[in-house]
């Protein structure tokens, strides 16, 4: 293979055109140094690739056989150019992000649909699962980034941005109203049916930590998939619900659910987006999260 890489684009242009002269015209080199490559070339590979015809130049059986190759390369080279062209406009390419549904829900979503009415062409992909899982997404370069709930072990090379506060509450129905407006303590929550989350979210770890810590034993009676559900589980006195206050809060403005009070406060939680610090972001990720920095700037400034 000749070193020089310059003779097959000149080659390919003289073969595309069947002109010496449309090539140079191309390629803004003059006809001698197009003739020059084409000899060289021939040189280098030991055949002819063109002969001369009264209209120009036309490829002889070797320079056909080659041209389909170096017509493929070199129209790749070009769709390659193009595509990437588009991804530094952003008018292609593709954001995935890791988060959960109360992260998504109540933080992410205003985000994504700005972002769309922004960059229509870019795809995004959300997957969706417990803050464990996303900074295991994170960690296995499945996700560009994540939107997870504190608490959570920070794992070296991860960087964390605090975006939004959430505060986690317990919530009941009527069957429950000898509790409204009555100061509790925490140790009370082992008298009732208790709906919380299953499996191994930050969520459920840190409740029952903290409730571990203030003296209350508790046994979920149900423990559900969804922080959707475990409200649902509420307004039917299935028991008393433990949810981000975010999910209760039209059914406690409507009074149909009601807050139970503590003689202590469960501390906020925060909502944080994850990050990678041993690789880059992409053009299209960089800028939703720029888009989500700029915003909670703003916020924090005024």
């Amino acid at each position: 293979m000749t070193n020089n890489l310059e003779y097959y684009k000149v080659f390919y242009y003289v073969g595309k055109l069947s002109s010496i002269t449309l090539a140079s015209k191309e390629l803004s080199i003059s006809q001698p140094a197009v003739s020059q490559s084409i000899h060289q070339l021939e040189k280098a590979l030991g055949c002819t690739l063109f002969r001369r015809t009264a209209k120009g130049v036309r490829l002889t059986t070797e320079g056909s056989l080659l041209y389909r190759y170096i017509e493929r390369g070199y129209e790749q080279i070009e769709l390659g150019e193009q595509r990437l062209k588009q991804l530094l406009h952003l008018d292609a390419g593709e954001v995935r992000i890791g988060a959960s549904d109360m992260t998504l829900r109540f933080f992410l979503l205003p985000y994504l649909e700005k972002f769309h009415e922004l960059y229509p062409n870019i795809k995004v992909t959300v997957t969706n699962g417990p803050t464990p899982e996303t900074l295991e997404y994170l960690s296995d370069d499945r996700i560009d980034f994540g939107v997870v709930s504190t608490p959570f072990i920070m794992k070296e090379d991860i960087s964390s941005l605090p975006v939004a506060e959430i505060e986690d509450i317990f919530v009941a129905g009527r069957k429950f109203i000898q509790y409204k407006n009555k100061m509790l303590d925490f140790s009370d929550l082992e008298k009732v049916p208790l709906i919380m989350l299953e499996g191994q979210t930050s969520t459920k770890s840190y409740i029952s930590s903290f409730l571990a810590d203030n003296g209350a034993e508790i046994r979920p009676e149900f423990e559900l998939a969804t922080s959707d559900m475990i409200v649902q589980f509420a307004l039917r006195n299935l028991g008393v619900g433990c949810v981000v206050k975010s999910f209760a809060q039209e059914h406690l403005e409507s009074g149909v659910l009601f807050e139970l009070r503590f003689n202590k406060m469960i501390p906020k939680r925060e909502i944080c987006v994850i990050t990678d610090d041993t690789r880059p972001l992409s053009i299209a990720a960089s800028k939703l999260y720029e888009l989500i920095k700029e915003d909670i700037s703003k916020g924090i400034n005024g």
